[in-house]
């Protein structure tokens, strides 16, 4: 699995701010919708929830919201770059401006877990987040994500 395999290059944005943890969810359910097709609501929803059981920001400015929706067949990725940080209740509690959002089907299993490390390990390299700050183009950070891991494989 690869990061270009979930992730289209119009789910990619660059936000100056946002003013908080919810609004932020309600921009990805917003970057989702249009790239995707899938209901706002049901995203917002569904990641909603899953924070209610337990804050998704993973440390060092990187957040990785997740949730199953319902009628969707595939994994699919948004991608967040905040020009100004948001308080997301991180484990190390510093605010992100990293935010990958992973959608998955209902019965999504391994294929869901998979994506999710998969994400998770390219995030966790502060040398591919140093690249991401670095840039606000869109088009530039969707190849910033696509190549990471290519790379490291090579």
């Amino acid at each position: 699995m690869e990061i270009s395999n979930i992730l289209k290059p119009e789910a990619v944005k660059v936000l100056a701010a946002a003013s908080s943890k919810k609004r932020l969810l309600h921009e990805m359910g917003d970057l989702a919708h249009s790239a995707y097709g899938f209901t706002h609501g049901d995203i917002v929803e569904a990641l909603t929830l899953r924070e209610n059981l337990g804050p998704t920001g993973v440390g060092h400015g990187v957040a990785l919201p997740h949730a199953r929706l319902p009628g969707i067949t595939d994994v699919a990725g948004t991608f967040i770059l905040l020009e100004k940080s948001v308080d997301f209740e991180s484990v190390d509690r510093q605010p992100v401006d990293i935010i990958f959002g992973l959608f998955a089907p209902e019965d999504a299993g391994v294929e869901h877990l998979k994506a999710l490390a998969l994400i998770s390990r390219t995030l966790r390299d502060a040398a591919i987040c140093s690249k991401l700050r670095a840039n606000t183009d869109a088009s530039t950070l969707y190849t910033i994500l696509t190549e990471a891991r290519s790379a490291q494989a090579a």
